[in-house]
């Protein structure tokens, strides 16, 4: 059994299918990004995750946000932490649950789930292979202190951010290209005219890059 809620579409292989695991944003759920579902390759064995802490009066965070006069915005990094054990020891079920290829998992993140997806990527390389990171930032108090340059050499990253998002700055997410690279690993980055959201453009060109890199 999983302990995460969650939603599939089955790939159109019947062994060794490429496995994209969606990770929805702060006060949203597995729907939201399954929309994406229907136009990404049949290959793709798709599932969508909902965070598991439910909010009121709707939706789900995969950790809290909080907000005080002292702190101003802070993220509760241990229930953080809990979540990207969480999305770890879902990729294992999924990998052992369906017929997909333990070696071809992309993490696709938007918003908190992004944060989450760089976090469980650059914590358990061994479990992933790509990354897309719509719209979020590297939170480096959610990482190893030490990561060793030889176990994230293989992981590829689709970085992109809306240059006028008015809920996760720009010059938060232009941080992470510089650093993938200083740790060696390939990445892209792009910005698009929008605000905390996927432009056509955006889905456009991570569609193409993922066909690529699946």
């Amino acid at each position: 059994m999983s302990q995460l809620h969650y939603i599939t579409r089955p790939s159109t292989l019947k062994e060794n299918a490429p496995l994209l695991i969606m990770c929805h944003g702060y006060g949203s759920d597995e729907n939201d990004l399954f929309s994406f579902a229907s136009e990404l390759p049949e290959e793709l064995f798709i599932i969508s995750v909902r965070a598991p802490h439910p909010m009121q009066p709707y939706g789900n965070a995969w950790y809290a946000i909080n907000f005080d006069a002292e702190r101003g915005k802070w993220n509760d990094v241990p229930q953080a932490k809990e979540s990207i054990g969480l999305i770890s020891d879902f990729i294992d079920y999924a990998c052992k649950t369906y017929p997909v290829d333990t070696k071809n998992v992309t993490l696709l993140g938007f918003s908190q789930g992004t944060i989450l997806s760089y976090a469980v990527s650059l914590t358990y390389p061994e479990k992933v292979k790509n990354v897309i990171a719509l719209s979020g930032y590297i939170s480096e108090d959610m990482l190893p202190e030490v990561i060793d340059k030889d176990r994230i050499s293989h992981l590829n990253f689709f970085c992109s951010h809306g240059s006028v998002d008015q809920v996760i700055p720009v010059d938060w997410a232009q941080k992470a290209p510089v650093y993938l690279t200083t740790l060696g690993i390939d990445n892209v980055f792009t910005e698009y005219p929008v605000g905390h959201g996927v432009a056509p453009q955006n889905f456009h060109d991570l569609k193409a890059w993922l066909e690529n890199h699946i």
